[in-house]
């Protein structure tokens, strides 16, 4: 299943308990679950949507149409998961470790001094 084995799919779960805590767990389920299902949906209807446009228009503007299809689709499902996740866990999201990562990194820069790449 996606290359992951046993051990490591139980570490994945087990970090996902400790970061939202059993109650939360299956809303989250139920959120990705919705998310893949209107996935699905949305790449089937861009699949239907190629098939007419190929028999009507020329190729440049169909990746055109293509393209904007996909855009649209990820916006929606980012815009759903964000939704949900900000549902859950309320304003402070426990994903989003990008100060931590930030601070990190200053602090590394502060013990080692700037890194220079060599040619």
């Amino acid at each position: 299943m996606f290359g992951i084995g046993g051990g490591e799919l139980i570490l994945v779960i087990f970090i996902a308990l400790m970061l939202f805590g059993s109650e939360k767990i299956p809303d989250i389920a139920r959120t990705l679950g919705k998310g893949m299902a209107q996935l699905k949906n949305a790449t089937n209807e861009i699949k239907s949507e190629i098939q007419k446009s190929a028999d009507n228009h020329e190729i440049g503007s169909l990746t055109r149409d293509f393209n904007a299809e996909v855009e649209q689709v990820k916006q929606g499902f980012n815009k759903m998961v964000d939704d949900e996740t900000a549902k859950i866990t309320g304003d402070n999201n426990p994903l989003d470790i990008s100060k931590e990562i930030n601070e990190v990194k200053e602090n590394f820069d502060d013990l080692t001094g700037p890194i220079k790449r060599q040619m």
